[in-house]
C-alpha cells in the first residue's frame, strides 16, 4: 500500500498541456452509458440491505386544512408495522427544513397548505403492508379557504399563507403572500416611449410544468452503531441536503454520512428534500434499514415544479427597428413553500429583456405563496417563463414594423460589452446575431407533397400520427425563430464553490488518478469530463471516480448549468496542484541530472514528463515511486453581488449563455394538432470538452422546451388547488415519436473568465425551443396564441 503524502497546494502552473489521449475535446464514451442502455445500472431505487423496513408517507388530501385530529391506533396494531410517526414525533427542536427560507415542516403541524403535504410516517416489513397501514390512519380536517392566484393571494382580507412573516422575509415586499419582490429600473420608461412609433403590449401564461424525471424519488437509510445515520440517496446536491437533514434529526453533521446513489433524472426536481428526512427519522426510530420509494402518482407532489406565471409586456421601437423601452411584470405562482423562489424571481427580472440592447426598463418581479403545489427549481429557472413572453413580443414588433423577425431580433441584439439592465457589463462574447443567423440560413426540411401522398403516406409523419387522424387535408406548415439569454452559475453574491480531491500514485507500476468530488451525476456527464480533465492535466490514462459522498467538501448543486465550470473548474485547479507538486518531487530527485528540470516549460503526457519540445525527462511512475500525492482544493468563480432590492443594480451574473431556435410545424388546423417537424439549434459553448455530450446536452434541453409548448402541463383544480393529473397517463411528456430532428450548430467562443473558456450549456436550449415552436404556430395558422401549452382548441377557436 502506498504511503500518503499531502503536498502543500502552492501556486497551480500555467503551462497548457498538449493533447492527452482521452482527454477534454474528444468525445470520450460515458463509464455509465452502456450500463444504462442494457439496464444493469443500479439505479437509487434497487439498492437493497438485509432485514430492512420500508418507508411510505401518507400525505394530505386537501390543499387548505385545519388537522383536527390523527389517529394512527389501526396503523399501529397491523402485523408487520414497526413505527408510525407523525409531526408530535420529531425528535429535535427543527422541525423546519428549506433550501432558502426554511419555512416547510418536516411533517404537518396542525395545518396543511397544499394538495400532497406529508402528514404521517409508516415503516413496515413489506412494501404494501405500509401501503396499507398509511392508509389506515385516520385524519380529521377542517377545511380552510384557499389562495390559489394573484387576486387571492395579494386581496386585503387574504388568509396568510405562513403567518409571522412580519419582516416578509425582505423587508421589501408590500403583502406576506409575496415570497420575494425584485424590481429592475434603469434610464427613464416614460421620455423613452415617447420616441417610439410602434408600442405593442401582451399578456402571456406559462403553465405549471414537471420535471418528470423517470427515476421516482428513493432511497435507503441505515442506522449506525454511533447513533447516527448512513443515506444513500438520488439527489443534486449532497451538502445542502446534509444542512437541511441534520438539525431536524438533533445530529451534529459528522453524524450523517450521505453517499449518492444512481440518479434516473433530476431538472431541478432533486433540489429539494423529497424523502431523505422521513427515511432517515424511521431508520431511526425502527433502528432497521429503512427504503422508501416513490410511485409515479407520489412523485407528483414529492417534489417542486416550475413555476407557472402571468407576464405583462410593453415594448416600444422606432420605425427604423430600433427598441425604445421595456416595461413587464411577472408574477410567479411558488405554492405553498418558498423553495428556490427567490432565487426564480432574481432569474426572472434580470433576464426579462432579453438577449436585447434596451436602455430604459421598467421591470418588477414577484413570487407568491398560494395554496398551489410548491414550485422551485427546474431546467431554466425563470429565465424560461420571461423568454416565452419577450420571444412572443419581439415577433409583434417585427410585424407591426413590417420587418423580418430575424433581422429585427439582430438589429436589436446584445453584443460583448452591451450594459445589461441590472448596469452588469457583458464581458465575453454574445454572438447573438451569429447564432440567429446561423438557425435561418439552414436548409427548410423538405414540403410534404400532401396532394401525392395518398394511401401511401407515413401517418407518424403527420399531425396526430398514429392515431390516423388526418392524411394531409387541412395542415398548413409554419417557421418561428427565437433566441435567448441565461445565467451561469448562483448568482446575488451566493460563495458559490466546488471542491475536488485528486489522488495521484502507482498502481500494478501504472500512475493512476483518483478523482473525489461531491457532484452529483444527473445524467449531465461530470464523471466523463472530470475523467477527461485529469488525463489532460496529469497525462496518464487511467482515472478512477470516487462516489460522490460528504466525505469531500461540497461541490454544490448539479444545477445552473454551474457543473462543468465549477467542479469542472476545481478538478482542473486540483490537478494544476498535482502536477506542480509530481514536478517538484521530480526537480529535487532528477534535477541535478538535467537542466531541463529548472529551465525548460516540461509537461505531463503519456504517463511522463517531458519538455514543451517533446523530450522525455521521466516516467511519472519512477518520480512517485511507493508515494502518492493527494490534495483536496476550492475553487470559486469571480464574486457576485446581490441586485439592489429598490432599483435592481448590481454585476449579480458570473456569466452569461446563449442558444436560439428555428422551428418547422405542420399544423392540422381543423382538428387543431401539430407536429414539430424540426427544432433547429445554434448555441455558443465557449469550448467543447466533450462534444458528444454537448449536442446531447442541447437535444435534451430543446426535447423539453418542445414539451411545454405543445403538451406539457400539470393541471391545478382552481377550485380545490388539487392536482388533476399526477400521471403519465394524462402529464404527457415528449416520446420519441413527437421528436423531431434537431440539428445543432455549435460555436465555441472562449469566455477568457472561464476554465478552458466554456459556457455552461444545459439551460440556454430549454429557453428559447418553446418561443420557437409557438412562433411558427402562429406563422402557421395567424392565431397570437399566448399560453402554453398549446392545446388544440386553441387551435381550432373551440375554447
Amino acid at each position: 500500500m502506498a504511503n500518503t503524502r499531502t503536498v502543500p497546494s502552492g501556486t497551480p502552473t500555467n503551462v497548457t498541456q498538449k493533447h492527452n489521449k482521452g482527454g477534454i475535446g474528444e468525445s470520450t464514451l460515458r463509464p455509465d452509458g452502456t450500463l444504462k442502455v442494457t439496464g444493469e445500472f443500479a439505479y437509487s431505487s434497487d439498492m437493497w440491505h438485509e432485514d430492512m423496513l420500508w418507508g411510505q408517507t401518507l400525505r394530505s388530501t386537501v390543499a387548505h386544512a385545519e388537522i383536527v385530529s390523527i389517529d394512527i391506533s389501526e396503523a399501529l396494531a397491523m402485523p408487520g408495522v414497526y413505527s408510525v410517526l407523525t409531526y408530535d414525533d420529531l425528535p429535535a427542536e427543527m422541525k423546519n427544513y428549506g433550501l432558502e427560507i426554511q419555512d416547510t415542516p418536516v411533517l404537518a403541524n396542525g395545518r396543511v397548505r397544499h394538495h400532497g403535504e406529508p402528514v404521517a410516517l409508516v415503516a413496515a416489513d413489506h412494501p404494501e403492508t405500509a401501503r396499507r397501514a398509511a392508509a389506515k390512519i385516520k385524519i380529521d380536517y377542517r377545511e380552510l379557504p384557499l389562495v390559489t392566484d394573484e387576486a387571492s393571494a395579494l386581496a386585503a382580507d387574504a388568509p396568510l399563507i405562513h403567518e409571522g412573516r412580519d419582516d416578509h422575509h425582505s423587508g421589501h415586499v408590500p403583502h406576506p403572500n409575496i415570497v420575494h419582490r425584485q424590481p429592475i429600473i434603469r434610464g427613464n420608461v416614460e421620455e423613452a416611449r415617447k420616441r417610439a412609433d410602434v408600442i405593442v403590449e401582451g399578456e402571456y401564461t406559462f403553465g405549471m410544468q414537471d420535471q418528470a424525471f423517470l427515476g421516482p424519488e428513493s432511497g435507503l437509510a441505515v442506522p449506525s452503531e454511533d447513533g447516527g445515520v448512513d443515506l444513500y440517496v438520488a439527489t443534486q446536491w449532497l451538502h445542502s441536503d446534509l444542512k437541511q437533514i441534520a438539525p431536524v434529526l438533533g445530529l451534529p453533521e459528522e453524524k450523517v454520512r450521505m453517499t449518492l446513489s444512481g440518479v434516473g433524472g433530476a431538472f431541478g426536481g432533486r433540489e429539494d428534500i423529497s424523502m431523505q428526512i422521513h427515511a432517515c427519522l424511521l431508520a431511526l426510530a425502527t433502528n432497521k434499514p429503512v427504503k422508501i420509494v416513490y410511485n409515479r402518482f407520489e412523485s407528483f407532489f414529492g417534489h417542486v415544479h416550475r413555476h407557472p406565471a402571468k407576464l405583462w409586456y410593453e415594448h416600444g421601437a422606432t420605425k427604423d427597428g430600433k427598441i425604445t423601452h421595456m416595461k413587464c411584470r411577472i408574477v410567479l405562482d411558488g405554492g405553498a413553500y418558498a423553495s428556490a423562489s427567490p432565487a426564480v424571481v432574481g432569474n426572472a427580472s434580470s433576464l426579462s429583456v432579453g438577449p436585447y440592447v434596451i436602455d430604459d426598463v421598467d421591470i418588477e418581479a414577484i413570487a407568491l405563496y398560494t395554496n398551489n403545489p410548491p414550485c422551485g427549481a427546474m431546467r431554466g429557472f425563470g429565465a424560461v417563463q420571461a423568454c416565452f413572453a419577450y420571444e412572443a413580443q419581439m415577433d409583434k414588433l417585427a410585424a407591426k414594423l413590417g420587418m423580418d423577425p430575424v433581422e429585427f431580433r439582430q438589429l436589436n441584439a446584445m453584443e460583448m460589452g452591451t450594459i445589461m439592465p441590472t448596469g452588469q457589463v457583458v464581458d465575453s462574447p454574445a454572438p447573438v446575431a451569429e447564432l440567429l443567423r446561423r438557425v435561418k440560413a439552414r436548409p427548410l426540411p423538405p414540403e410534404r407533397q400532401w396532394e401525392t401522398a395518398g394511401e401511401g403516406a407515413d401517418v407518424r409523419a403527420l399531425p396526430g400520427g398514429l392515431s390516423n387522424t388526418t392524411h394531409g387535408e387541412g395542415v398548413v406548415r409554419g417557421v418561428g425563430y427565437a433566441v435567448g439569454i441565461k445565467n451561469v452559475g448562483f448568482s446575488e453574491g451566493f460563495d458559490d464553490y466546488s471542491t475536488a480531491r485528486v489522488r495521484l500514485e502507482v498502481i500494478n507500476g501504472e500512475p493512476v488518478a483518483m478523482v473525489h468530488t461531491a457532484m452529483a451525476e444527473v445524467g449531465q456527464g461530470g464523471v466523463t469530463v472530470h475523467a477527461q480533465i485529469a488525463r489532460t492535466e496529469l497525462g496518464v490514462t487511467q482515472v478512477t471516480i470516487h462516489p460522490a459522498d460528504t466525505q469531500v467538501g461540497s461541490a454544490g448543486s448539479t444545477s445552473a448549468s454551474r457543473q462543468t465550470y465549477m467542479t469542472g473548474g476545481a478538478v482542473k485547479n486540483t490537478c494544476e496542484a498535482v502536477r506542480e507538486a509530481l514536478l517538484e518531487m521530480g526537480r529535487r530527485k532528477n534535477g541535478s541530472y538535467h537542466p531541463a528540470w529548472a529551465h525548460a516549460e516540461l509537461l505531463l503526457e503519456g504517463g511522463k514528463v517531458v519538455t514543451d519540445g517533446g523530450e522525455v525527462l521521466a516516467d511519472i511512475a519512477d518520480i512517485l515511486e511507493n508515494e502518492a500525492i493527494d490534495l483536496e482544493l476550492e475553487f470559486r468563480h469571480r464574486p457576485t453581488v446581490a441586485f439592489d432590492l429598490k432599483t435592481g443594480q448590481g454585476d449579480g451574473h458570473v456569466q452569461y449563455t446563449f442558444a436560439a431556435h428555428r422551428a418547422v410545424v405542420e399544423v392540422d388546423t381543423e382538428l387543431g394538432l401539430v407536429k414539430v417537424v424540426e427544432l433547429a439549434t445554434a448555441q455558443d459553448v465557449g469550448k467543447a470538452l466533450n462534444m458528444l455530450s454537448v449536442v446531447g446536452q442541447i437535444q435534451g434541453g430543446t426535447t423539453q422546451g418542445l414539451g411545454v409548448a405543445v403538451m406539457e402541463e400539470i393541471i391545478v383544480d382552481p377550485k380545490t388547488a388539487k392536482v388533476r393529473n399526477p400521471s403519465f397517463t394524462d402529464y404527457l411528456i415528449p416520446t420519441i415519436l413527437d421528436t423531431p430532428t434537431i440539428p445543432v450548430d455549435v460555436l465555441e467562443l472562449a469566455d477568457p473568465n472561464a476554465p478552458y473558456g466554456l459556457r455552461g450549456l444545459g439551460e440556454a436550449p430549454t429557453l428559447s425551443s418553446t418561443p420557437a415552436v409557438l412562433a411558427a404556430i402562429r406563422n402557421a395558422t395567424g392565431l397570437e396564441l399566448n399560453k402554453t401549452p398549446i392545446r388544440p382548441e386553441a387551435l381550432t377557436g373551440t375554447l
